[in-house]
């Protein structure tokens, strides 16, 4: 091959990226649009590595359900893939007895399936798919230029392959190259986020089952089947967690991720570093992993991971980010692979409506509010909110939480195919965004009971499937509802189960510390509740939370709050 410029083809849609985000859109394009001419550039080489390849493992339940049903990957997922057992979180610092501490986690499988994902073999398996349904798939290629045309003009992308320099022409345009953010640099739209955690994280070469760590049979067989390590565990301490992610290719991803003000960086940042941070604050993860050094397969670490960007879609001209490509919050819940799901049927949307032509450039305009207005509801979820990770009475009130906000109102937008559904979403409006308010008034709520919290950390499974509602609202994600009627009605039985469930945590909270009853954080919460309270009864009953009863038998509660959180 020559390395003069080959002969310029015209796709309909480039994308400038192969791993994740790029794939799966290529696949949803085509799934849906079987005349559609698509472009997929990839820097790596293919096959990719397997295990040692990226970061990002753990799906939940929008992703998974992108990947099984809207993709059609199921078999793959549960063949090939680790069907996970649920997240699990150990308040294990300074500890070698994970059976001697509150764990928090289910008993049972929950009934909407997620994975765990080894990235290497998924991505390969995606490319071979891709491939298989007429994409066009070109791997170690490196993009040396590209153009964004102007309004009906096509974009001009310049790639080099092996010795070959090719030219091609693009109706569409897509950046889904990760960190690189190709179309973010040119166009100056990356956008910063006071959120400044940073994480480090290496594969080790075999599976770590935290069962091995324990000989008390009764703590082993609390959950049936007794397959915690299949689960994404956390080990957690104030101000840092530690994932622990089981990989199909026999590999376990280990990471850590932490608030730089109480755990920088900088004393984590190779492995040697990061193996001296666990023997001091989680040092049965050490013990384990320091006769296992050989098995190390890779190390990396970011300072500062969390961003935002200016723009996602261009109707006009026609180019649109995704994934990482755009904006990236906190691998705490797993959130990327939902962005990517997410993003990437907006862009088919987005498409589609081009094809008719539609009203691209209003679409798109309403897409980006809706696409952004998820991104600023989650960011509370994490921000300022470290430290109560080392909290083992109010982080899993607070997780509780965050999971009843993600299943009862993003999954059901996602799950019943509503967020590209521009009238439904115009009826929600108020109802979301009376309830962003509410999910930051209730995160300050959780920081504020922190303070007055005695961490009391008892031996004790707070068994998250044991809660009926918690389960219900879980499996009520399958259900399909066809009409609009049955969709508003879910979503109202929804947020008012939200609302209560704020309430159940005033009345926990304020019992245990009633000078938080008087506190401005409170009074702002119950406020929120007063104001807009929806006029429905849950349909799966007023949520009781986890009894009170261990926490009362290990000791009394502080009377004053702790300076240091």
């Amino acid at each position: 091959m020559s390395n003069e410029t080959a002969t310029s083809v015209q796709y309909d849609v480039v994308i400038m990226g192969g791993g994740l985000a790029g794939l799966t859109l290529s696949l949803q394009l085509r799934q849906r649009f079987a005349d559609l001419s698509i472009l997929v550039i990839e820097r790596r080489p293919h096959p990719v590595p397997l295990a040692a390849h990226k970061v990002g493992e753990s799906s939940v339940e929008i992703a998974a359900h992108y990947f099984d049903t809207v993709l059609g990957l199921k078999p793959h997922l549960e063949q090939e893939q680790i069907k996970k057992f649920g997240f699990r979180f150990f308040f294990s610092e300074g500890r070698e007895d994970l059976d001697g501490v509150t764990e928090l986690g289910g008993s049972k499988v929950l009934p909407t399936s997620s994975y765990q994902i080894d990235r290497g073999i998924f991505e390969n398996r995606l490319a071979e798919m891709a491939q298989a349904a007429g994409v066009t798939f070109v791997d170690a290629a490196v993009i040396r230029r590209f153009d964004i045309g102007e309004k009906n003009e096509s974009h001009r992308i310049t790639y080099e392959a092996g010795e070959q320099t090719v030219e091609v022409g693009s109706r569409w345009l897509v950046d889904a190259s990760g960190r690189a953010g190709l179309i973010k640099r040119k166009l100056d739209l990356a956008q910063d986020n006071p959120h400044r955690a940073g994480a480090v994280w290496f594969r080790i070469g075999e599976h770590i089952n935290m069962n091995d760590w324990s000989a008390d049979g009764g703590w082993i067989n609390a959950c049936q089947p007794p397959d915690r390590w299949r689960s994404t565990s956390h080990l957690v301490g104030e101000g840092y967690w530690v994932w622990l992610i089981p990989l199909a290719s026999g590999s376990h991803s280990v990471g850590i991720v932490a608030d730089p003000a109480l755990h920088p960086v900088e004393k984590m940042n190779s492995f040697d570093k990061a193996m001296d941070w666990l023997q001091k604050y989680q040092p049965r993860l050490f013990a384990h992993l320091d006769t296992r050094r050989d098995k190390l397969q890779d190390f990396a670490f970011f300072k500062h991971f969390s961003y935002g960007c200016k723009q996602m879609y261009c109707g006009e001209r026609r180019w649109a980010l995704t994934g990482e490509a755009g904006l990236f919050l906190d691998p705490f819940y797993s959130p990327g692979s939902d962005f990517i799901a997410i993003g990437n049927t907006n862009i088919c949307e987005l498409i589609a409506h081009d094809r008719e032509r539609g009203a691209v450039v209003m679409v798109a305009d309403y897409f980006q509010k809706i696409y952004f207005s998820l991104y600023e509801s989650m960011l509370p979820v994490y921000l300022n909110q470290y430290p109560l990770f080392g909290d083992p009475e109010v982080l899993p009130h607070k997780v509780t939480w965050d999971y009843a906000y993600y299943w009862g109102v993003m999954c059901q937008l996602f799950f019943q195919n509503r967020l590209t559904d521009l009238v439904m979403m115009g009826r929600l409006q108020k109802r979301l965004m009376h309830m962003q308010q509410v999910n930051i008034a209730v995160q300050a709520f959780f920081r504020a009971w922190s303070g007055y919290s005695a961490r009391r950390n008892p031996p004790q499974l707070l068994d998250q499937t044991a809660i009926d509602w918690f389960a219900e609202l879980n499996r009520r994600l399958k259900d399909p509802l066809d009409s609009d009627a049955q969709f508003m009605q879910r979503m109202d039985d929804n947020l008012a189960l939200l609302q209560h469930l704020v309430k159940a945590f005033i009345d926990r909270a304020c019992s245990e510390h009633p000078v938080l009853a008087d506190s401005d954080t409170c009074r702002d919460l119950r406020a929120l509740l007063d104001d807009a309270v929806l006029a429905v009864t849950p349909s799966i009953g007023v949520p009781e939370l986890f009894s009170n009863k261990a926490y009362e038998q290990a000791s009394s509660p502080r009377a004053m709050p702790v300076e240091a959180v």
